[in-house]
């Protein structure tokens, strides 16, 4: 049965907002959340950017749901030694249990401290030595590390949770798929691609947890809805690599220029009717993976939970739940 969560977006909303949401999401029986981690938003006009452990840590204080990162970078601009000990503590206020989502990064966050941002292949080596660092840190000896790419001299984390942090890798294509199902416990990605599930599956992610996540825009109209998802995040449409080679929002700002409002019409659900959030959910629900996170765009966050609640997740419980019944069959694939 597919899981239905909120994604609160650092990028677009102060953190005493995306508390606010948590508190809707639980109020209107979502079952997790997810958190964004980045320094900078994509567009200027997205306007946010708070420090994501920080609000982990308030989030942690207010709601008893799961919380998990999606996803923290951890070959850049924060050591994988002081991520696991964020990670650790996390993992022991969070009452709903802690999953800490990471990937190789995006230059638009990872660039500040001035170093090469590596390529694609290399990010990755790097994520594979930074999760077995982490990996040694949590089982709480003294470790001293000498790898490729991180070193530690004689560091023990003191505070650790009972069992191991769970780690879910992302991966937006075959390669990093089929590493986080080799190293991963659960995946992250925003595709609704069943041959990208069927690569971390294949590779050792078997039954392991994979979340994926999607915006949406409820407002008053569907004008209002184009236009609000358009203004802040038409950076999603952007085609190809430049989400993890550009380093500044100006720069989204210009590639993100041929990006119409008709384009996000198409391809986002926008505007307050339920059959159409529907229809663009429903290929989530049917692509094989075990949660859906969903993140609101704009202000109308209590009208979306309410028709959420009451229309939208209903309908793709019984879509969900129709598919992985067909799927089961004799002769399914």
């Amino acid at each position: 049965m597919v899981k239905f969560g909120y994604f609160l977006s650092s990028e677009e909303f102060e953190p005493h907002q995306l508390i606010s949401q948590a508190l809707g999401a639980e109020r209107a029986g979502l079952d997790a959340l997810c958190i964004s981690d980045h320094f900078h938003p994509w567009l200027d006009s997205q306007g946010q950017s708070s420090f994501v452990w920080s609000v982990v840590g308030a989030l942690a204080m207010r709601v008893q749901l799961p919380i998990t990162t999606a996803v923290t970078c951890p070959i850049g601009r924060v050591h994988p030694a002081i991520l696991a000990q964020a990670a650790a503590t996390a993992a022991l206020l969070v009452p709903g249990g802690f999953r800490f989502g990471i990937g190789s990064g995006e230059a638009l966050n990872e660039h500040i401290l001035g170093e090469p941002w590596p390529p694609v292949s290399q990010r990755l080596d790097m994520l594979e030595e930074a999760v077995g660092l982490m990996r040694e840190l949590w089982d709480g000896g003294m470790t001293t590390y000498r790898g490729r790419y991180f070193r530690v001299d004689n560091a023990r984390l003191y505070s650790l949770p009972d069992t191991p942090v769970p780690v879910y890798v992302s991966g937006f294509g075959p390669e990093s798929a089929t590493l986080a199902g080799r190293i991963g416990d659960g995946f992250v990605s925003t595709k609704p691609d069943l041959d990208l599930v069927g690569a971390f599956r294949r590779a050792g992610g078997g039954t392991k947890p994979a979340q994926l996540s999607t915006k949406v825009c409820w407002a008053p109209t569907e004008a209002e809805a184009v236009s609000l998802a358009h203004g802040r995040w038409r950076n999603e449409l952007v085609p190809g690599q430049a989400s993890q080679e550009l380093p500044l929002p100006t720069h989204f700002e210009q590639v993100s220029e041929l990006v119409t409002e008709d384009a996000v019409r198409a391809m986002k659900a926008c505007g307050p009717d339920a059959g159409r959030h529907v229809e663009v959910l429903t290929p989530f629900v049917q692509s094989g993976y075990d949660e859906l996170y969903l993140n609101n765009i704009g202000p109308y966050q209590d009208e979306f939970f309410a028709m959420y609640r009451d229309e939208v997740i209903p309908e793709l419980r019984r879509l969900a739940a129709h598919a992985a019944a067909s799927s089961a069959q004799p002769g399914s694939d």
